[in-house]
């Protein structure tokens, strides 16, 4: 049923930062050979938002590495900790959700994880199973398992802590419970970003006062967003969104800064590193093109992928229209005397933030109506059906009533 042990640490060491204790980890792989019984291996889902990006899909790639050795996967949501607000790598206290929230997040969730993971062979479990049945002195039990010196050992913490920034009481509670999780499954084995390394410790450490082995602890790299500089995130913008379309996906994915294609294909892709070291060591574009074509295989598929890579030639080197152009109608409230500004007409469609942006791509060149560039910014369009195309990737059909 096992690979030889070997085997498994190789795969399991690829694309790892922290693996707390190896020598640990060997023993356990050995004594689940012996006796044919898989691990268990968890990882800890907050559904604190509605979709996970690229980002997310590092530490699930590892967790899909021990099912694929034939070990038991868990996926825990987190219906407890994620109305609480995980304080890894925060400079401020996040804000609490409503349970209403996180289940509606866990829904959306759930889709996106199962096209990483096997999700007919994942042990799905919800830290609310425990702690919503806990009584008020259950949980100062709890937090009598740590000093306050100890939860300071955070980064996070203590660098609030000297600032003078407020911390709550549930920020300090939180890594506890994410510990407790681990003992009340009884695990194997933890995996986590490299900013959960603290929480994961936590679980050893409560194992260990529950009597339990404690697990190894893996942490895997966070991957750098497509400025090529910060984390990947939503929020500023540099993100790839695991529901984002075949095109936005393949486009995106050819953006990646030269420097960072080791690292993505690494963190990203199944491919091997002989294979990894021939593609970027020769052209950049071709590396660029396997690099993307991986990526909307895994979400997308293969017949997928081998149309964005022709769509792409169409459009972004041939001058050619996207399959999925959006149409976009305007509404009598939108014109001025039957007309309205081309500039306008892209912010309605989305094409641009504002009136003045589209002003300003104008004015450098980069629009197009019906394949003709636009020369003049007070150009309007009356009634009609029109493609517009901002910059080289952007288009809309825009429909203006009469």
């Amino acid at each position: 049923m096992f690979a030889p042990v070997e085997e498994q640490l190789a795969l399991i060491r690829r694309g790892t930062v922290d693996l707390i204790e190896e020598t640990e980890l060997k023993e356990r792989l050995q004594q689940s050979l012996k006796e044919q019984r898989p691990l268990r291996v968890k990882f800890g889902i907050d559904p604190s938002s509605p979709d996970i990006h690229l980002g997310h899909t590092v530490p699930l790639r590892k967790l899909r590495d021990f099912q694929r050795l034939g070990h038991q996967a868990i996926i825990l949501w987190g219906t407890a900790t994620a109305m609480l607000g995980d304080p890894s790598g925060k400079n401020k206290t996040r804000p609490q959700l409503t349970r209403d929230e996180v289940e509606h997040n866990k829904q959306t969730y759930l889709e996106q994880v199962g096209s990483v993971l096997d999700l007919d062979k994942v042990e799905q479990r919800e830290n609310g199973e425990w702690f919503d049945g806990m009584s008020f002195l259950d949980c100062v039990s709890l937090c009598g398992s740590f000093t306050v010196a100890r939860i300071l050992e955070r980064d996070s913490f203590s660098e609030r802590y000297k600032a003078g920034e407020p911390i709550s009481v549930h920020e300090m509670i939180y890594p506890l419970m994410q510990g407790h999780d681990s003992v009340e499954l009884q695990c194997d084995v933890e995996i986590g970003g490299t900013d959960q390394l603290f929480n994961l410790m936590r679980g050893r450490d409560l194992q260990s006062r529950a009597g339990q082995k404690p697990q190894t602890c893996i942490t895997t790299p966070i991957l750098t967003g497509l400025d090529g500089e910060q984390k990947m995130s939503k929020s500023l913008g540099n993100a790839i969104g695991v529901r984002d379309s075949r095109r936005d996906m393949f486009g995106k994915c050819m953006s990646v800064p030269d420097q960072k294609m080791r690292e993505w294909f690494e963190l990203v892709t199944d491919l091997e590193s002989a294979e990894v070291d021939s593609l970027l060591g020769g052209a950049p574009r071709a590396a660029k093109v396997a690099l993307a074509k991986s990526v909307v295989t895994d979400f997308h598929g293969a017949g997928e992928a081998e149309a964005a890579v022709a769509e792409f030639d169409r459009v972004f080197r041939g001058g050619g229209v996207p399959d999925d152009v959006p149409e976009v109608e305007l509404s009598a409230e939108d014109l001025v005397d039957g007309v309205i500004l081309v500039g306008a007409a892209m912010a309605k469609a989305g094409l641009c933030q504002s009136n003045s942006e589209g002003r300003r791509l104008i004015q450098g060149g980069g629009v197009k109506v019906d394949g003709e560039k636009v020369q003049n910014e007070k150009q309007t369009l009356p009634a009609g059906n029109y493609l517009v195309q901002a910059g080289k990737k952007k288009f809309a059909r825009i429909v203006v009533p009469g």
